[in-house]
């Protein structure tokens, strides 16, 4: 254990070292990742100004909701870059060299790589998001909120994880899957930045049983602030992101434990 501890620690200074090798460079994309992804927040912004609320939700609100997202973003990206990016290791030919070092698959990969200027980028926004907002949407922090707040923003970094890893063991099968991860991650995420209760039906079916960033942010968000939409939904969704993050999890590393058995070089 301490072993693996300790090649973890040296896997993670190795990258860290490697991103940061020029350090105006990156603290420069760092803020254009931040700069980049605020741009969802100003359309919010000017909606409200609009409308002031939507579906009841205020700007504060709005601002609790989407620094979930962010911050859990941040802190999955640190340990899931090498299974976002899977697919580039399985056409390169690269995987190929994991296969030959006495450590298991999974663990090399998950410690390999990991995108600090996606961390700092949109994990910084997530924090500043909920700097601003945390104090004027009426959320009491006492232990019982600050522990639930770890244990959903843990489930909401799973659930994220484990959508990378079901789509990384779907590479081994097709090779290239970049547009199917567009479809289901990316443009599903866009929808998490607004309350689920404002889309269809469909919409909402999709995001809370299908890809689940309902429980990432919307049921967390609703828990601590308990807004009148909930009441169309059952109330015990509130509590399950900790247990569909790691039910997702175990499903997606069973699904790629099986795939990486009919793994075949690319040949590059």
């Amino acid at each position: 254990m301490g072993d693996t501890i300790h090649l973890m620690a040296v896997y993670t200074k190795t990258t860290a070292k490697a991103w940061f090798q020029y350090r105006v460079d990156a603290l420069l994309k760092s803020l254009a990742v931040f700069l980049r992804e605020s741009t969802a927040i100003i359309v919010i912004y000017f909606t409200l100004l609009k409308f002031d609320t939507l579906s009841g939700w205020n700007i504060y609100e709005m601002l609790f909701l989407c620094s979930l997202i962010f911050m859990t973003y941040g802190i999955m990206i640190i340990f899931f870059t090498g299974i976002r990016d899977f697919g580039k290791t399985v056409r390169d030919g690269s995987f190929d060299r994991f296969l030959l070092r006495p450590r298991g698959l999974l663990f090399q990969i998950l410690f390999s790589n990991a995108d600090w200027f996606a961390s700092i980028g949109q994990g910084g926004l997530g924090v500043a998001l909920f700097i601003v907002s945390a104090g004027k949407v009426g959320v009491s922090w006492n232990a019982e909120n600050i522990c639930y707040y770890i244990l959903t923003v843990a489930g909401g970094v799973l659930i994220q994880g484990a959508i990378f890893l079901f789509l990384a063991a779907l590479n081994i099968y097709l090779l290239e899957t970049n547009s199917l991860k567009e479809l289901l991650y990316w443009n599903m995420r866009k929808f998490a930045g607004y309350p689920i209760s404002i889309f269809g039906k469909l919409i909402q079916t999709i995001m809370i049983y299908i890809m689940p960033f309902a429980f990432v942010n919307y049921f967390p968000a609703q828990y601590l602030l308990r807004k009148n939409d909930m009441n169309q939904y059952p109330a015990f969704y509130m509590y399950l992101t900790p247990v569909i993050g790691i039910v997702m999890y175990i499903l997606s590393y069973l699904f790629w434990r099986y795939s990486i058995r009919f793994y075949k070089s690319s040949g590059n």
